[in-house]
């Protein structure tokens, strides 16, 4: 007997639909879909949160020095004219940041396996290509909804039917965070 739900698909179209899937869910909270794929994508997203929970606190503070380039007031960068050229002027700063140990590292590296890259783009047309940015979802998982669920032992996402679809009659469901 199989292990897993095979959807329909070929396993590659199956393992890239999941993926897609435990994205969304981890990116909105929750999601809608059919019942059968609601429950594969459980396992997946409650190994992902489990493993954000144990390697959360599973870094070291460091501190850094950075080169930044210096910036006027509307958010240019300054340049000085330096043996006939124009050349950006540079200021160094030290900044914190938190720097991963073996553990947590391999921990990301196995969830961005499973996550696909997510590119928030702004709704309204005016400035859309340069307010474009990209999500770390990785980075969600360990300081956002890890946080939120040291406490519990598991059973992170609910599955609640809501009824056929009308189209196929598929057995329809939404699956959420809890």
């Amino acid at each position: 007997m199989v292990g897993y739900r095979k959807l329909g698909r070929t396993s590659s179209q199956r393992k890239a639909m999941l993926r897609g899937l435990v994205t969304s869910l981890i990116y909105h909270g929750r999601i809608k879909t059919t019942e059968m794929r609601a429950k594969e994508v459980r396992g997946i997203a409650e190994g992902l949160i489990a493993m954000a929970i144990k390697e959360k606190d599973n870094y070291e503070k460091v501190t850094v020095k950075a080169k930044v380039a210096r910036k006027d007031k509307d958010g240019k960068r300054i340049k000085e004219v330096k043996d006939g050229k124009r050349v950006t002027v540079y200021d160094e700063v030290e900044k914190e940041i938190k720097k991963d140990l073996p553990s947590r590292l391999h921990a990301r590296r196995q969830m961005l396996k499973v996550l696909y890259d997510v590119t928030e783009v702004p709704k309204k047309p005016a400035g859309r290509k340069r307010n474009t940015k990209q999500v770390d979802l990785v980075a969600k998982l360990f300081d956002e909804i890890a946080p939120k669920y040291v406490s519990r032992n598991g059973g992170f996402t609910r599955i609640i039917k809501i009824g056929p679809r009308k189209g196929d009659a598929a057995m329809e469901a939404i699956i959420e965070l809890v």
